[in-house]
């Protein structure tokens, strides 16, 4: 029985690297994206194939959808030399940036920034990639706790996700007929270097969400990597068209 192969943008560090390293436990091959950081990509290839598993990481601005053709040719390319296989069963989309503005402070380029990378990006890079996933396959896109809580900052970030949290219903019901899940995974405050680390490194705003969350502390990136998983196993089967908030009951 051949292994499955999942293609995991944002795969060099934090919740990408993270939910790439826990499905190579289970046994999923991946293939990555990172935007400029080579070294810690191929630092994380090195961490699966000592879990026995093959990997690749390739370089991708997700934000820039000129590149995605070329990018699908080189998944093509690489599925046949190097994996020995035709599609990939799962597809997550998890690159991003953050951005910390009010309404009346975001430019329009910030603006275009983020949609580009959060929305239009995942959009269009799914497109392309569609007649590669296998039937009975995958999708998880990466939205965010503050798609539903809204503290000052975050109205353009949270506004994507929001996006996101839409497109995936759509996305869920087209592909249905191909036997595709789609969800949205929404994490809450977690600690990571996104934004700046702040979570992760800031004692105050770490307490303040600790504080603030059912679970009694901010989340880890092995919480978010480990539900992705999960929603990518067995018992992911019967889930789609959802927006599954991993937060640990962030603002309830």
């Amino acid at each position: 029985m051949s292994k499955k192969i999942a293609i995991i943008t944002g795969a060099s560090r934090g919740l990408g690297k993270n939910t790439a390293l826990h499905l190579a436990r289970q046994g999923v091959d991946i293939i990555g994206t990172y935007h400029s950081r080579e070294d810690e990509a191929q630092s994380v290839v090195a961490e699966i194939e000592a879990l026995g598993g093959k990997a690749k990481m390739l370089r991708l601005d997700v934000g820039s959808s000129g590149q995605f053709d070329a990018f699908v040719t080189q998944i093509s390319a690489l599925l046949k030399a190097y994996f020995h296989a035709e599609r990939v069963d799962f597809l997550v989309n998890n690159a991003g940036i953050g951005l910390y503005a009010s309404c009346a402070e975001t430019t329009e380029a910030q603006f275009d920034q983020l949609m580009n990378v959060h929305f239009k990006g995942p959009f269009f890079l799914t497109q392309k990639l569609l007649p590669l996933i296998a039937d009975g396959g995958r999708i998880v896109n990466l939205s965010s706790g503050l798609a539903r809580f809204s503290p000052v900052g975050y109205a353009a970030y949270a506004s994507m996700k929001g996006a996101i949290e839409v497109w995936t219903r759509y996305l869920a019901k087209e592909l249905g007929p191909r036997g595709i899940t789609v969800n949205a995974l929404a994490p809450g405050a977690i600690e990571t270097d996104f934004g700046g680390g702040s979570v992760r490194d800031n004692a105050d705003v770490n307490a303040w969400v600790s504080a603030n969350t059912a679970m009694g502390r901010a989340g880890l990136p092995d919480d978010i990597g480990a539900a992705i998983a999960m929603l990518l196993g067995d018992g992911g089967r019967w889930i789609t068209a959802q927006r599954i908030e991993v937060s640990g009951g962030m603002f309830i």
